[in-house]
């Protein structure tokens, strides 16, 4: 498994999980890498920051590379399970700050907070403001525990 960082027309940044470059440009050249904010099929990768949690912090987000999600991952069960693991490693590793997200989102990015991974509510127009202010958040359905059956 290999993790890109994406890119739109519309400079939309996002990544995509892909088995290899080639199943990345297999997909791409039909049609079915699109943006997650806009639709656009006008996919590129872009160069790729890699920020250890052990370096200082700036006032830039920064990212933490941990394992290789692969190596956690036990494929074998088909996708409905591999979503189901991937789903539940995706809970363990973020802290639920329900509808708080957007004003922590902003202390983490202005640095008043801890950097860590969170997730949470936000409405569309906090999303989008967060968007224009450069913090770094994906939109993705809400997600539970309880949900994974």
């Amino acid at each position: 498994m290999i993790i890109f960082d994406l890119a739109c027309q519309h400079e939309h940044r996002f990544e995509g999980w892909f088995q290899s470059r080639e199943d990345f440009d297999e997909q791409s050249s039909r049609g079915l890498v699109g943006c997650p904010d806009c639709g656009s099929l006008q996919v590129r990768r872009v160069p790729s920051a890699l920020h250890l949690g052990s370096q200082p912090r700036t006032a830039s987000p920064a990212v933490t590379v941990a394992a290789s999600p692969e190596a956690a991952v036990d494929r074998r069960g088909g996708p409905l399970s591999t979503y189901r693991q991937l789903t539940t490693m995706l809970l363990a590793s973020c802290e639920d700050v329900g509808d708080r997200f957007a004003e922590e989102a902003r202390r983490i990015h202005y640095l008043e907070a801890p950097a860590r991974s969170i997730r949470g509510e936000a409405s569309a127009e906090d999303y989008e403001a967060l968007r224009d202010e450069g913090v770094e958040v994906l939109r993705l359905p809400r997600l539970k525990a309880g949900d994974l059956h």
